[in-house]
C-alpha cells in the first residue's frame, strides 16, 4: 500500500484511443503511473476522461507530461487527488470489466470470481505492456482467432505480443502448434513472461525483435497462422518481411490500424501476393484477415527497418 495519487483530465475519444493503443508511455511520463480512459457520455466523441494514477504526488514535470497527452484539455484545469493509503493498481483497474469475446474471459484480479465455467479465462492485469483486451484492436483479434477454431494451424507467431494475450489465445485454440510471441519492447517480452505463468500457459517461445528481423523468427519460417495487432504505418512498412515467413496461403490477422488506414495497409499485402478475406469493423478500428498467395512470397532485397518507428505513434 502507499500514498496514491490520481490526476484527471477531460479528453477526446481519438486522444483516448491513443493513450490505450500506445501501450507503454514509460518514455513520455515520468516515474511509475497506470493511465485510464473512460467515455464519460456515450457515442460523444468529445466527452471522454483520462485518469492517471501514482504512487507518489506527481512533480509538476509529470503533471506538465500528463497533460500533454490531451491537447483538447490545454485550458482545462487538472483535478490532483490524493487517495491516501490505497491499492492504486487495482482501483485504477476496477473500472476493466470482464471481456468475453467466444471462448474467451479476460479479467483482471479485481474480477477473478466472475469466470464463467464453459470459458478459457485469462488474467490479464492492467500493466506495462498494451493488450488487456478491452481495446477493440486486441478483442477483435480474439475474436477473429475464435473464428478460425476449426482450421488447423501447426506454426504461429504473434508480432507485437504486448502482453502475451493473443499468443495465449492461439496456444489454447490449437495445443498441438508451435507458438511464438515477439514484441519489439523488453518490458512487453518480461510482462508476456509473467503472464503466462499467471494463467498456466506453457510452450510459447519469447523473442525480443524488431519486426521478424531475429534469426529465431526466421529460422522457424513459414507460419500458418501470423497475428500482427501493431499499427498502420510499421504493418506498412514490415508487409514484405510479414509475407516472406509466411506459409503459402497461410492465414494472415492484422490490426491496430484504422478503417481510415484498411485501404493503405490492404494494398502493402495485396503487392506481397496476400489476398483481403475479412473485415471485422469495432468503431473507429478494423481488424482483417487476409490469405497469403498460392506460392510463398519471396522478397526483394533486404527489408529496410526505417518506417516502423512510430509503433505506437501514427494514429
Amino acid at each position: 500500500m502507499s500514498d496514491s495519487w490520481k490526476l484527471t483530465l477531460p479528453c477526446t475519444r481519438a486522444e483516448a484511443e491513443a493513450i490505450d493503443a500506445s501501450g507503454d508511455l514509460g518514455d513520455a511520463i515520468p516515474g511509475d503511473a497506470v493511465l485510464m480512459t473512460t467515455e464519460e457520455i456515450e457515442d460523444d466523441v468529445e466527452s471522454w476522461r483520462l485518469d492517471a494514477y501514482f504512487e507518489h504526488e506527481p512533480a509538476a514535470d509529470t503533471v506538465a507530461a500528463v497533460r500533454a497527452l490531451v491537447p483538447s484539455a490545454a485550458g482545462a484545469k487538472i483535478a490532483v487527488e490524493q487517495l491516501g493509503d490505497a491499492d492504486w493498481v487495482t482501483m485504477s483497474q476496477a473500472g476493466l470489466e470482464p471481456l468475453s469475446v467466444g471462448r474467451f474471459f479476460v479479467h483482471t484480479g479485481a474480477h477473478a470470481g466472475d469466470v464463467p465455467a464453459d470459458k478459457r479465462a485469462f488474467l490479464i492485469e492492467a500493466s506495462r505492456a498494451f493488450g488487456t483486451g478491452h481495446h477493440e484492436t486486441t478483442s477483435g483479434c480474439l475474436a477473429m482467432l475464435d473464428g478460425l477454431a476449426d482450421a488447423e494451424f501447426a506454426n504461429v507467431i504473434d508480432i507485437g505480443t504486448g502482453t502475451g494475450l493473443l499468443a495465449f489465445a492461439a496456444a489454447h485454440l490449437w495445443p498441438g502448434a508451435k507458438v511464438m510471441g515477439t514484441d519489439i519492447d523488453p518490458v512487453s517480452i518480461d510482462v508476456t513472461c509473467e503472464n503466462a505463468a499467471l494463467n498456466r500457459v506453457s510452450g510459447i517461445d519469447l523473442v525480443v525483435a524488431d519486426g521478424t528481423l531475429d534469426e529465431a523468427i526466421v529460422t522457424r519460417a513459414p507460419y500458418d497462422l501470423v497475428i500482427a495487432n501493431i499499427l498502420a504505418g510499421p504493418l506498412v512498412s514490415m508487409a514484405p518481411e510479414i509475407a516472406s515467413i509466411a506459409d503459402a496461403r497461410a492465414t494472415i490477422v492484422l490490426a491496430g490500424l484504422l478503417e481510415t488506414q484498411r485501404a493503405g495497409v490492404v494494398a502493402a499485402y495485396e503487392a506481397c501476393g496476400c489476398s483481403l478475406e475479412a473485415v471485422d469493423r469495432r468503431g473507429d478500428w478494423s481488424v482483417l484477415r487476409l490469405k497469403a498467395g498460392v506460392e510463398r512470397f519471396v522478397a526483394d532485397g533486404p527489408f529496410d527497418p526505417k518506417g516502423r518507428d512510430g509503433w505506437a505513434l501514427d494514429i
